[in-house]
């Protein structure tokens, strides 16, 4: 398949269970699956607005094992943006997107112009929370990425996770509305602008 420069990649790392797949899942077809099964490497493509063009949002989900160095090395050499994932309710999956993170500054350099979104996803489960929020922001800094919290359960900052990432090129101008269309909200709001109203 040859290579679409149309294309914008989006990596999504964290440890196995953290709910990656069903973070993707959800942004992707709106569903949310209880059972945990394992992913390899999937990858989902959504239509986006990018430049005022159309261009495909291509996610790859990719292992939460680290059988696969080499898997994992080219997903970050061809990545654009990257969503670090870790569950809240796991300390451990924190620590384990620091060799992740480290790698994706040594194979992409300048890592200020890349956009990272450091995700705390499962904030449904707040009573066995492990991981507080002042840390996962405190590790955002250190990191000079973007933090939210989500949960894919509860479909909370889902869709705004990926627009956020978006938000944070700089290089094009990407984003999930498409052609310009503007949601109602948006269009109510500019109806409403330059009317008046007399009581």
């Amino acid at each position: 398949m040859p290579e679409q420069s149309n294309d914008y990649r989006v990596v999504v790392f964290g440890a196995g269970g953290v709910g990656k797949s069903s973070l993707v899942l959800r942004f992707v077809k709106g569903t949310f699956r209880e059972s945990y099964i394992p992913t390899i490497e999937d990858t989902y493509r959504q239509v986006i607005s990018c430049d005022k063009s159309i261009c495909t949002l291509q996610i790859t989900d990719t292992t939460g094992s680290h059988q696969f160095p080499a898997m994992q090395r080219l997903s970050i050499s061809k990545g654009h943006a990257f969503i670090l994932v870790y569950s809240i309710t796991s300390r451990q999956s924190l620590e384990e997107l620091k060799p992740i993170y480290e790698q994706i500054c040594q194979i992409k350099g300048d890592i200020e112009s890349i956009p990272i979104m450091l995700v705390g996803n499962k904030n449904d489960e707040n009573q066995n929370r492990e991981v507080d929020r002042s840390e996962g922001e405190a590790m955002a800094k250190k990191w000079k990425c973007a933090f939210m919290e989500t949960s894919a359960k509860m479909n909370h900052n889902v869709k705004e996770l990926f627009q956020e990432l978006l938000n944070l090129e700089k290089r094009r101008t990407v984003s999930l509305q498409i052609d310009g269309k503007k949601s109602k909200q948006q269009k109510r709001k500019e109806k409403l602008k330059g009317k008046c109203v007399v009581m």
